[in-house]
Formats: C-alpha cells, sequence, structure tokens
C-alpha cells in the first residue's frame, strides 16, 4: 500500500511490512541478506538481541531438525461440507459501517461464539456486530444477534428482548461462566468501551459498569477469553488491544493503493497497545492487573507499547499446573506469557522462537491456535498471516517445553498457505480419525486488490489441512478446493468456529464475513468411523472446567484435548471437546486433569455419545441416557 508522506508518519512505528508487494520484494532481498548477515554479521545481531532481552534468557536444547518434506500418498477421506446457513435459519447479516471512507476497523470484524446460553445440552449461536459511524447519522441499529438451537442443527433468532439486543461498534467475543452460577455469561470486545453481559437463566444484564471491564474509551480491542491464570478457582479475564486508532488518524494518512484511491492502510503506521488483564476477585468484581502481572509489554528501543494484539489462546505449556497466554500480534513480534505461578508472566516470544517467522521476520498475524497435533508429549501452535505470508505452524520440541521451531514448510502448511490472508485458524478432527486437522478462514482487506496484484483475490476460499498421521514425512496435506464442497465457497473470512450443531458427533464450521453474511457448514462426513464427545462440568465457580486437559486411550493410541473455547479470531468455540475414534469400537482409558491439578478416571461404557463429566464423580452421565 502507498504510504503516506513521511514527515505524518508516526516516528515510534515498527515498519514491518506495507504491501504484498513490498512484502515480495522484501523477501528476495532477504535471502541475500540472510546469508551475508550469517557470514560476516551474526556475531553482532546475536549481540544485540541479547542485549534487548536479556531480562528474558532462557535454557536452550540443541533444534531438532525436521524431516525432509515429501508429497504424501496417504489417501485424504472423502469428506463433504454444505452450507445450510439459510436452511437452519440464519439471517444474521454483519454491518461493518463502511461508506467509502476505508477507515481499518471496517475491515476487521467480526466474531461469534458457539455456547450453550440456556442450559438445555445443544450448541446456541452468537454473533459480534459492528454498526454505523455516528458520523454518518443513520438512524438504524444493528445490534447482536442470538440463535437458539432446537438440538438439530435448527436455530430461532432470540435476539429481541434477550438483552443481548444491544448496538455498538462490537469485534471479537468470549463467553464463560464467569460468577460460578452454573449459566454462561458473555463478553463483547469492541471498537470503544467492552461490554459485559450476565446470563440470568437465559436473559443478559449489561454488568460492565459493576464489573469494571470497560476499558479505555478510546481503545480498540479485538479478541478476549476467560482462564484462571492464578488458579484461585474463578476466571480470569484476559483481553487484547490492537493499534492505537481514530478516524481523524486514518483519515489523515491516506493510505492509498494506486495512487489515487483511499486503502485500509496497515497497521504498521500506527502505535500499539497494551492488553488488559483483569482479575476476578468474586461478588461480579474484577481487577485491572496488567502491569504488576507483566502482560505490558514495551519496545525496548522507543518505551512505547509494543504489542498490537488480535488473537489469543491458553495453554499449561510446560505442566506446571498453570495456564500460559499466546498472542497473535499484527506486524510486530508474537507473544509468549509463561506463567510464573505468583501471580505475573514473563513474556518470551522473542527468545522461545515463538516471536517471529521461520526467517526470523515478524508477520501479519491474525488468527491463532494451539493443539497436541501428533497425538505425543509436545504441542503445535498455528498463526493465520497475512498473504505472501505463509500460515506460521511452531512445533514444541523435545526436552524443552519453551523452544519452539516454525516447521510450516517442513509439515506441508508453508507453501499452499502462502498467497492466502488468514484470519480464524483452529485445530478440529473433522473426519474423526483420532488426529486433528487445521483449517483456516481466509479473504483479503481490499475489494480491488486483484487490480494491482493479479495474484490476490478479495473473495478466497478457506482451507483445511488433513492430518496425515505419523507414517508421512510430512504431518499435513492440503485439502483440494474440490473435495470441501461449500467450505471452499470464495469470502471475506474472517472469525471462525467450530461445533456439533446437530448431534451426529463431527463438528461442523461457523464462518463470518467482515459485512456480508456468514457460513454456516453442515459436516457431511460419512466415513464409519467411531467418536466420544465429553463435557466436563467442574466444582466452585469454574463451572465450565475451562483450563482442563481430557486425555483418551483408544487402540493403543493416546489423543489430548484441552477445554478452551477462546481460540481462533474475535471467536468462540465449543466446550465440549471430541475425540474421533476412528475403526476403534471402545475407550480403554478416560482421565480427565481438572484445573486445579486433580485427575479423575472415568468409566466410559459406550462410544458414538457425548458424555457429562463431573468432578469428583466417577461414572460419567451418557447424553442417551439422560
Amino acid at each position: 500500500m502507498t504510504t503516506n508522506d513521511p514527515q505524518k508518519q508516526n516516528p515510534e512505528e515498527e515498519f514491518v511490512h506495507e504491501d504484498d508487494s513490498i512484502i515480495g520484494t522484501a523477501f528476495k532481498w532477504s535471502l541475500v541478506a540472510i546469508a551475508l548477515i550469517a557470514v560476516v554479521g551474526a556475531g553482532i545481531w546475536f549481540a544485540t538481541r541479547e542485549k534487548a532481552v536479556a531480562e528474558q534468557t532462557i535454557e536452550r536444547d540443541d533444534i531438532v531438525a525436521p524431516d525432509k518434506l515429501v508429497q504424501t500418498a496417504a489417501d485424504r477421506p472423502d469428506v463433504r461440507f454444505t452450507d445450510v446457513t439459510a436452511a437452519a435459519g440464519i439471517s444474521f447479516e454483519h454491518v461493518s459501517g463502511a461508506t467509502g471512507e476505508k477507515l481499518l476497523p471496517e475491515t476487521m470484524g467480526g466474531g461469534s461464539a458457539f455456547f450453550d446460553y440456556d442450559g438445555d445440552g445443544d450448541q446456541d449461536l452468537l454473533f459480534v456486530n459492528s454498526t454505523h459511524w455516528a458520523h454518518d447519522n443513520v438512524s438504524s441499529k444493528p445490534t447482536m444477534a442470538l440463535y437458539q438451537n432446537d438440538g438439530s442443527g435448527n436455530f430461532s433468532d432470540v435476539t429481541r428482548g434477550s438483552g443481548l439486543d444491544v448496538s455498538f461498534y462490537g469485534q471479537g467475543v468470549a463467553v464463560a461462566d464467569y460468577d460460578g452460577d452454573g449459566d454462561t455469561d458473555v463478553f463483547f470486545t469492541a471498537v470503544g468501551p467492552n461490554r459485559l453481559f450476565r446470563n440470568d437463566g437465559g436473559k443478559f444484564t449489561d454488568v460492565t459498569r459493576s464489573a469494571g471491564v470497560g476499558g479505555e474509551s478510546k481503545r480498540w480491542s479485538s479478541s478476549a477469553g476467560f482462564f484462571d491464570y492464578d488458579n484461585d478457582g474463578d476466571l480470569d479475564l484476559f483481553v487484547c488491544n490492537y493499534v492505537q486508532w481514530s478516524r481523524e488518524i486514518d483519515i489523515e494518512l491516506n493510505f492509498s493503493l494506486n495512487g489515487t484511491d483511499r486503502a485500509y492502510g496497515p497497521p504498521t503506521n500506527y502505535q500499539g497497545s497494551h492488553s488488559y488483564l483483569y482479575r476476578n476477585d468474586g461478588g461480579g468484581k474484577f481487577t485491572d492487573v496488567s502491569e504488576e502481572a507483566g502482560i505490558e509489554v514495551a519496545n525496548p528501543a522507543t518505551g512505547a507499547a509494543m504489542g498490537k494484539a488480535l488473537a489469543l489462546t491458553f495453554a499449561d505449556v510446560d505442566d506446571d499446573g498453570f495456564l500460559d497466554i499466546f498472542v497473535a500480534n499484527d506486524t510486530v513480534q508474537n507473544f509468549a506469557f509463561q506463567n510464573k505461578g505468583d501471580g505475573t508472566f514473563k513474556e518470551i516470544g522473542s527468545v522461545s522462537g515463538l516471536g517471529f517467522d521461520s526467517t526470523g521476520s515478524a508477520t501479519g498475524a491474525m488468527g491463532i491456535d494451539v493443539a497436541d497435533f501428533a497425538n505425543g508429549d509436545y504441542l503445535g501452535v498455528g498463526i493465520g498471516n497475512f498473504s505472501n505470508e505463509t500460515t506460521s505452524f511452531y512445533v514444541q520440541q523435545p526436552r524443552n517445553p519453551w523452544q519452539w521451531v516454525d516447521q510450516a514448510n517442513a509439515e506441508g502448511i508453508g507453501s499452499p498457505s502462502r498467497l492466502k490472508l488468514s484470519f480464524g485458524l483452529f485445530f478440529f478432527d473433522y473426519d474423526l480419525d483420532g488426529r486433528q486437522d487445521l483449517l483456516q478462514a481466509n479473504g483479503h482487506l481490499e475489494d480491488e486488490i486483484n487490480e494491482v496484484q493479479p495474484s490476490q483475490h478479495y473473495l478466497q476460499p478457506a482451507q483445511v489441512f488433513w492430518n496425515c498421521g505419523p507414517k508421512a514425512k510430512s504431518c499435513f496435506a492440503a485439502v483440494d478446493e474440490k473435495d470441501l464442497g461449500d467450505l471452499a465457497r470464495p469470502i471475506v473470512g474472517r472469525g471462525a468456529g467450530y461445533a456439533d450443531i446437530d448431534a451426529d458427533g463431527d463438528l461442523d464450521v461457523l464462518l463470518t464475513q467482515t459485512g456480508g453474511k456468514p457460513l454456516l457448514i453442515r459436516n457431511e462426513q460419512d466415513l464409519g468411523n467411531h467418536w466420544l464427545r465429553v463435557k466436563a462440568v467442574g466444582r466452585g465457580d469454574n463451572t465450565d472446567a475451562i483450563g482442563a486437559e481430557v486425555i483418551l486411550v483408544a487402540g493403543g493410541e493416546t489423543q489430548r484435548r484441552f477445554v478452551m473455547p477462546s481460540r481462533s479470531y474475535l471467536s468462540q468455540v465449543e466446550l465440549p471437546v471430541t475425540f474421533g475414534l476412528g475403526k476403534n469400537d471402545g475407550v480403554d482409558s478416560l482421565v480427565v486433569r481438572w484445573p486445579d491439578g486433580s485427575e479423575q478416571t472415568v468409566s466410559v461404557d459406550g462410544i458414538d455419545t457425548t458424555i457429562t463429566v463431573r468432578q469428583g464423580e466417577l461414572v460419567s452421565e451418557s447424553e442417551a441416557a439422560r
């Protein structure tokens, strides 16, 4: 994109990339530069980097080289995806407020959440809407949208009178039972003040002011998630903040693609912003502990806020019983917050290998997820990036849980993802074979991008990467668009989530569009694979058991799932976890590691069903028996 007058640019900005063409040119020359640096300047570079992160040293093991990339001959499953949006009763359409001014927030929303708001056992659906800009003086007030599931994948619009029929410039959503009363509450992020709604038996009450989580009125918040960072039994709240933006700054910068018409500008010319960490103090009250907890990260060169956070997820990386935080930052290094167990975090993204891609560069990072993708003792973190940047795929290294290597190319994700601009991203086992696959929602920022960059398109199809299993040299293989059915329909993809909407055991997909209608995609797999779904119910205030791990063994294979709805981009996935069993007709063992550290072995009597596991009760409750 064409930048404005250099005299008007922010002197504290971090220039990482400005447009696709510059990225491409820079990448080619960077190969030469990297070679020269390796010969004559490596010592200086590493000395400088060490000085910058002197407070973040970490013991490192030798990096394990990835297997050589080869084409896999494994047979991909024949699974079709069908658009059921209209047939299911979904009529929602996102309003971005765009009228031609090309204001950056217009191209970044909006999120969605699968959650059981009425406690009847199925997955309902919530859409986050934006609205018209105040300066446009439009009388209509678009609201959020709540849809009730009848249990078979048919939805009814129950927004009116729900308490969520409110209008503001929404972005993302986080859902959880933050007050421990047994029903799921809703937190919205926004351009402007954020909002918290308490669920009172299926009706929602705005408790933002009393809870103390509205944030600053001029902040732009993106993704958010509930988790128990201090292990006190209740759910705290992390809120990602993006760049310091205003309409006045956007208009003054005057971005353009062709030198004449306005365009959506890159985040490089905006200052970063600190995210929020709110501690749950009980009684419906939260306290902002961002600074004292160590999640406010400054640019070491300027002292200004470094983060430009768009997405987050949580996992106990080092198995110490405390949840750590992954944050995807746009055009600056990603953050990895190591939970020290004393109420504080240490940011170690750059030294752990999670901060940058395989070339040592920051990326235009959007969506994020973490999973035990290989059914092993190590994790993978996927991050969706800007066009002409491959999707990042960081693999945890042996012997050191805080050492990661970007193996996107070696594991079959790199090349197929390079041309796509990816937002929502998540791991899920779409064919129920017991291995977690990867999906990403794609779509460009500019509707005229093809006129200046022939390789790029505004509407882009989603991508699915099938997990080939341990016998393949590369873990993932891109599924051909022709084999994805309606999931390959080109859209302006943003948020992405999954849930079993029709109680058939497989995971269906939701993709949102900015300024457009969502796609609710039913998974039509009919492979004869068995499955087991597990809903964990915790004791105390964390009734959702967020942060729990569920470990299943079947046919000698160990699978691990995390009870963590916060993942992807601006969105939330369902709370129950799904295990594909393949052709195994039984479960050898099932163990739940609860957030308080206790372990519970659960008796499983049958498969192809959903069971409820309550903390402290040894016998599971089958959905079929209720």
